[in-house]
């Protein structure tokens, strides 16, 4: 970390997303599922989140040799506390490509194992992209330092209410805050706010996830 804030040109971006499409689909399905297989938010975030870096390839990828090599797939690294403190970030392969239920069960099985110290190395070389969620903590929005040699990392806070405007009219919604942070020698601004702008539109259909 102290290596990555010393080298790597760090920009942030944040923005607010509406969640009310998304969860409100989220618990239709889950209605008429059983427990076991009923999804939580991270993993429509999650999913949204890879299906944005395809979209958005700049940003995923790794700073090698002085120039940035873009990853032939999304490797999304998942940020995990472990419950004797410390953390490990280990990697979902192709979560871009993933039905919802088994980004579900992926997530549920990785974070499991890596608490149990039940990793497979293949799990933890080369992500391309990370993704912390502090949410479950009560964090509204997350500043991620870049694991190097990855070139970006996304930050998700805690699902809220609050105030929005839909139609001219006033409404409470849940909304998320998704942070970016992104290395300025592999790209800028513009790709940043591409990267969010699909992330935020993503999550506006979640039936085409």
């Amino acid at each position: 970390m102290s290596r990555a804030k010393r080298e790597i040109p760090h920009y942030y971006l944040s923005t607010t997303v509406d969640l009310a499409a998304a969860l409100e689909w989220m618990h239709r399905r889950n209605s008429t599922l059983p427990v076991t297989e009923r999804l939580v938010p991270a993993a429509l975030l999650l999913k949204a989140v890879a299906r944005a870096a395809r979209e958005v390839p700049e940003l995923n990828g790794h700073w090698r040799e002085d120039r940035f090599v873009p990853a032939a797939g999304v490797r999304l690294g998942t940020a995990v506390s472990l419950r004797g403190g410390g953390l490990v970030a280990p990697a979902l392969a192709d979560v871009d490509r993933m039905p919802l239920a088994d980004v579900m069960a992926a997530m549920k099985d990785l974070v499991l194992r890596a608490r149990r110290g039940r990793l497979r190395a293949s799990e933890t070389a080369d992500p391309t992209l990370t993704v912390t969620n502090l949410g479950d903590q009560g964090v509204e929005s997350v500043l991620g330092v870049i694991y190097p040699p990855q070139v970006a990392m996304v930050g998700l806070g805690r699902v809220t209410d609050r105030p929005v405007a839909v139609d001219g009219m006033l409404a409470v919604h849940p909304t998320v805050t998704a942070t970016l942070s992104a290395d300025h020698r592999a790209s800028d601004g513009a790709t940043g706010a591409r990267f969010l702008t699909a992330l935020d539109r993503l999550l506006q259909h979640p039936e085409d996830l």
